[in-house]
Formats: C-alpha cells, structure tokens, sequence
C-alpha cells in the first residue's frame, strides 16, 4: 500500500515536499518512482530510486530541482521539489514495483500506486 502526503498550493519559485508512506514492502528490492498527471495530459514520471542500490534517476524536466530520497526507516519515500514551475501543477502519485526498470518512464511496469496528492503552481 502506498499513501501519498504534502501536496499543497504554492507560487511559482517556491517549494513543496512530498512523502510516500509504503507497507508490504520490507526485504526486497523495487523502484519507487514518483510520476505526475496534469488534466488532458499523459501520466509523466518525473523521479525513482532504486532501494536496491539507492540509484536515482530524474526526468530532464525537473533535474536539478527536485530530489527524491528515502526516510531512515526505508519504509518512506520524498520528493522534494525546489523551484517550482506554473507546469508543475499535476497531481503527483507514488508508484512502486519489484520488476519496474527504474528511470525508464513507463507507467504501465508499475502495479501498485497511491491515491494522489494535488501540487498546484501559481
């Protein structure tokens, strides 16, 4: 089970941080992965990380402004998003799947996602 937490509304520039909570997970590895959905538009993974090897991968959209990162617990994944732009309003979901290739942005490799959490950029 995944529960997605922090979304918000925010001006252009600033800054928000998302938190995925994940259960049913513990001892193997799998890609989290964080993917956004504005309306009209096609679900855009934006960043993963692989638990088995702490990779993480970004799309070119939002590199250099937002990094994702797992909690102490390992049970936890945010995205912290950083200069945030008027696009980037979306409804952001956390994706997760033990045979997903991480960093390749299909969402049809993940069967387990959460409910959403709204970003608006204004």
């Amino acid at each position: 089970q995944l529960v997605e937490s922090g979304g918000g509304s925010v001006e252009a520039g600033g800054s928000l941080r998302l938190s995925c909570a994940a259960s049913g997970y513990s001892g193997t590895a799998y890609c989290m992965a964080w993917f956004r959905q504005a309306p009209g538009k096609e679900r855009e993974g934006v960043a993963a990380i692989y638990t088995g090897a702490d990779e993480r991968y970004y799309s070119d959209s939002v590199k250099g402004r937002f990094t994702i990162s797992r909690g102490d617990a390992k049970n936890t994944m945010y995205l912290q998003m950083n200069s945030l732009k008027v696009e980037g309003t979306a409804m952001y979901y956390c994706a997760a799947d033990p045979f997903a290739p991480c960093g390749r942005w299909d969402s049809a490799n993940f069967d387990h996602w959460g409910q959403g959490t709204q970003v608006t950029v204004s």
